[in-house]
């Protein structure tokens, strides 16, 4: 279990000021759960995400992990980039074994830890190509196999979708279900999109504006859907669906919602 208790950060702006993106966030995140975070740029999701990998110290608050201290990056926790940051002169196989290499697992281990990986997000025929050969939507998967390698107890990602074209999102959105659901995985998913949000997320939380404070809490159903049967039209067109989506983008644009702190 991820809980993170009255978290705020503030950090020093160029100009001499400070910044405050973050206001005493709580939330819970429960292992087989996939929880979304969405709200509109500059709401704390990103600063949210790192406090939880550990780059970004809070001000006040704290983070837990099965009842150990965030503080610092760790192995227990895999984090997926926007940018997909694969090592360019490594081929694929050795940029996801990367990991496992650093905790002085032996090469042939962790090659065949690797490739099993690879298997599973379906890049089985490519460990041997270096990253440039690889489409965008590859180089992602590449990314999730990496972050899976060493069995961290949460992932992280930050807008692993967002630079994709619509197809190759989705594409990546039904994998990403796929693996969730045969692994139990507990995730922590950043976008700005609320059509992403809902059809990943077991549970969706809404942030305001700065500084960030989550406004709202819905519990949704649709990742498992979409997991089973990898078919995501009948998800964006039932009644439930739309009426959420409606809903938290009201949330989202109305300026009376930000800063309540209310979870619904």
């Amino acid at each position: 279990m991820l809980r993170i208790r009255d978290a705020s950060v503030t950090f020093p702006a160029s100009d001499g000021s400070s910044v405050h993106a973050l206001d005493r966030v709580s939330l819970d995140i429960a292992p087989d759960s996939i929880v979304v975070a969405v709200g509109a740029s500059g709401c704390g999701k990103s600063t949210l995400l790192n406090a939880v990998a550990g780059f970004l110290p809070l001000t006040e608050g704290s983070i837990t992990l099965d009842g150990e201290p965030v503080d610092r990056p760790g192995g227990d926790r895999g984090v997926v980039f926007q940018k997909d940051t694969l090592l360019p002169w490594a081929s694929v196989i050795d940029n996801v074994a990367l990991g496992l290499k650093f905790r002085g697992v032996a090469r042939k281990q962790r090659r065949q830890q690797a490739q099993e990986l690879l298997d599973l997000v379906g890049l089985s025929e490519f460990g041997d190509k270096p990253p440039y050969e690889l489409s965008g939507g590859m180089r992602q998967r590449v990314g999730l196999a990496r972050a899976l390698a060493t069995d961290p107890k949460i992932l992280l990602m930050d807008e692993p979708f967002g630079a994709l074209d619509s197809l190759t999102r989705e594409t990546m959105q039904q994998l990403l279900a796929s693996v969730w659901a045969r692994t139990g995985k507990q995730i922590l998913f950043i976008t700005h999109s609320i059509e992403e949000a809902l059809t990943l997320g077991t549970t969706v939380v809404v942030m305001s504006p700065r500084p960030g404070r989550i406004v709202a809490r819905f519990d949704a159903d649709f990742a498992r859907e979409f997991a089973e049967t990898g078919d995501i039209g009948p998800i964006l067109s039932d009644p439930r669906f739309i009426e959420l989506r409606e809903e938290i983008r009201a949330l989202i644009h109305r300026p009376a919602a930000s800063g309540k702190g209310v979870l619904q």
